[in-house]
């Protein structure tokens, strides 16, 4: 199943006499696209959405209930989105009108709203179709409120984006929002079959082809489909019937795994290759790490958030790790892509494998929170400066004890937060990696404040 749109695939209207060519085999590559002779012609047709369009699943039952609702189809490209949208349209015997958010604007709504008019006054349906809603903005989205609400026509938009952030949200409240996922391999395997199985694809591919053409299509059956119609052209240009793996990469321009690298797919893998780290899992973190350089993403960017995973999930049960971090930014910026890739690689793998603690981020964001609601409490008169005769005399710094000219270089019992906050412990350091032993420490500090008659937060070196 492809996503089809008008401009990408025009109706196509086969020749009562066939133009001359050396082969019939020739004429239907070059004059009829393989995404038109596999549209799918009813729901049983399309491929792929079951956990929509299975029995008594979501969208199956919009399309037996006999109720037609506005509808967001979610969704990577290549899905099924305008497939869906225009089956939707047959199957209640609606009027089609698609508008492209991509090329289109406020006159290509007006003119939508015209048509639905017109054919309403006939007794008829409309479904408004727009590809790549997001690209619409706000007063874009709003226009198309007052007709849905009135009932003049039916929306149904696709995106590839989060509707919820993508989406405004009164249009989004009158939307049934469906997910669509990218097709299986086996579901792609099924379009090629039933591509081979069609009188217009002139070639054979042996199981090396379909692998290689399945695993470049990833998920996409837009780009698979074209993936054959570039195959089977390269095969009349080169005179062979049956293809291989090997003919298919040599004659092929093969382009990386799909990738948005703004969208929701690159914000789900950074997720995805943060929490391995965190997770402790190196062959996850470094499989998600390379899916993203693979995909196209930024190994700047990479490096920055490796560093921020070291300062967050590590923190000081590791310190090393954030010296790592940095320095395999550093060796990025000196060597570049590839070469600087492995530094950030092998600082994956340590990160992933390295104590964990996101005590100090705890710290950090608890006692920031603190602060901002919290009233200003002045400095203790012993911690305040006294550069002057004067402030010495008002009792700045008075009483202040040299922490190095104390015991272990610890004055027990000292206060050094305002007055109500003595007892504060907003760092409580984890028992793994050199934190342990901050702990230990800590631990051994209070016991000295104990024993000097108070219990006051404690201070390490």
């Amino acid at each position: 199943m492809s996503d089809m749109n008008d401009s990408l695939f025009p109706e196509f209207t086969a020749p009562t006499q066939p133009a001359p060519a050396s082969s019939p085999a020739e004429v239907s590559v070059l004059n009829q696209p393989l995404a038109e002779l596999l549209r799918p012609r009813s729901l049983d047709e399309v491929i792929g959405q079951q956990q929509l369009l299975g029995p008594g699943m979501p969208l199956r039952n919009a399309f037996e209930s006999g109720r037609l609702h506005s509808m967001i189809l979610w969704g990577p490209p290549g899905v099924g989105k305008t497939t869906l949208a225009r089956l939707m349209a047959q199957a209640f015997d609606a009027h089609f009108i698609t508008i492209s958010a991509v090329l289109g604007g406020v006159k290509d709504i007006r003119e939508a709203v015209e048509r639905a008019q017109s054919v309403v006054a006939q007794g008829r349906r409309t479904v408004v179709f727009v590809d790549e809603v997001h690209r619409f903005n706000k007063s874009q989205q709003d226009a198309f409120l007052p007709h849905v609400e009135s009932g003049l026509f039916t929306f149904i938009g696709a995106t590839t984006e989060n509707p919820s952030f993508e989406i405004n949200s009164a249009l989004l409240s009158r939307a049934q929002v469906y997910v669509l996922k990218s097709l299986s391999d086996e579901e792609l395997r099924q379009l090629v079959a039933k591509a081979q199985a069609t009188e217009f694809f002139p070639v054979e591919l042996d199981e090396g082809a379909i692998d290689t053409l399945v695993g470049y299509a990833d998920g996409d059956a837009r780009r698979l489909l074209n993936l054959l119609e570039q195959a089977a052209s390269a095969a009349l240009a080169a005179k062979t019937q049956k293809l291989s793996s090997e003919f298919i990469q040599k004659a092929l321009t093969l382009n990386a795994r799909r990738f948005d690298k703004g969208g929701d797919n690159f914000y789900d893998q950074i997720s995805a290759l943060h929490k391995s780290v965190r997770g402790s899992n190196p062959d996850a973190a470094l499989y998600w790490f390379c899916r993203m350089l693979d995909g196209g993403a930024d190994a700047r960017y990479l490096s920055r958030r490796i560093v921020r995973m070291a300062w967050e999930d590590i923190g000081l049960a590791d310190p090393r790790a954030m010296q790592i971090a940095n320095d395999a930014a550093a060796t990025f910026e000196r060597l570049g892509s590839p070469e600087g890739d492995l530094a950030l690689a092998q600082a994956v793998i340590y990160l992933a494998v390295a104590a964990k603690s996101n005590a100090g981020y705890k710290a950090f964001n608890e006692v920031r929170a603190f602060v901002k609601q919290d009233k200003s409490r002045e400095v203790p008169v012993h911690l305040r400066n006294a550069p002057t005769s004067l402030m010495k005399e008002l009792g700045h710094g008075h009483a202040y004890r040299y922490a190095h000219d104390e015991p272990h270089a610890y004055a027990a019992g000292e206060t050094y937060l305002p007055a109500g906050l003595e007892s504060q412990r907003w760092y409580e350091p984890v028992p793994r990696g050199l934190e342990g032993k901050i702990s230990e420490k800590l631990a051994f500090l209070r016991r000295l404040d104990e024993e000097a008659g108070a219990a006051p937060e404690a201070s390490a070196d």
